[in-house]
């Protein structure tokens, strides 16, 4: 049986963008299959003791901000610090990459969400934003108008409403977050234990 990665990612977080490449070509060499869970962060952390990031003490925020500099710079990943756009709203964002995984393929539902992702932390675009989101969706090779019908559907917030009560209940707490069968590893700088993980088979 095949390795599998489910993998639960903040469409607003620096840590899951700094990840982001990382986890598809680790995912890629083991031969594992990847499945991403765009869920609702603010409800975990309201449901695990996490804080949003406005509500952190001011001594963590300044952390937070000399953290990804370090990364950026250890990773040669050119993120702005402080981008224009942050947070972006995930409303419709979330649902169309639900929607991609449920009704394409995983592979599509990862190629958005790390565009929108890359497009709040290096391109200073609003993802959130309709004709942003199009944009980003015709990047990705689809159709915009096709993928953003079908993400209006409610039944896909409905299912990213369950999938975040599924993280809860499986004991995530913060993004990015990689779970492979009862290992859960949080974070970008736990990536090399899931390349351990992933070697064991």
């Amino acid at each position: 049986m095949p390795l599998h990665i489910d993998y639960y990612a903040s469409l607003n977080s620096p840590w899951t963008h700094l990840g982001a490449g990382r986890i598809e070509s680790m995912a890629h060499a083991a031969g594992a299959t990847l499945r991403i869970y765009p869920v609702d962060f603010g409800e975990i952390f309201a449901n695990s003791g996490g804080l949003p990031l406005p509500r952190r003490s001011a001594q963590r925020r300044a952390y937070r901000i000399q953290e990804l500099a370090r990364w950026r710079d250890h990773l040669g990943i050119p993120i702005h610090i402080e981008p224009k756009h942050f947070p972006s709203s995930e409303a419709l964002t979330s649902v169309c990459i639900v929607a991609l995984r449920e009704s394409v393929s995983d592979q599509a539902a990862i190629q958005l969400a790390h565009a929108v992702l890359k497009a709040v932390w290096q391109r200073e675009l609003n993802p959130g934003e309709p004709d942003t989101l199009a944009m980003l969706i015709k990047e990705c090779g689809l159709d915009p108008d096709t993928v953003m019908k079908l993400g209006a559907e409610p039944r896909w917030a409905e299912r990213r409403d369950a999938d975040t009560k599924a993280a809860l209940e499986r004991g995530v707490f913060g993004a990015p977050s990689y779970v492979i069968g009862d290992d859960i590893f949080w974070g970008q700088d736990r990536l090399e234990f899931v390349q351990r993980r992933l070697a064991k088979g």
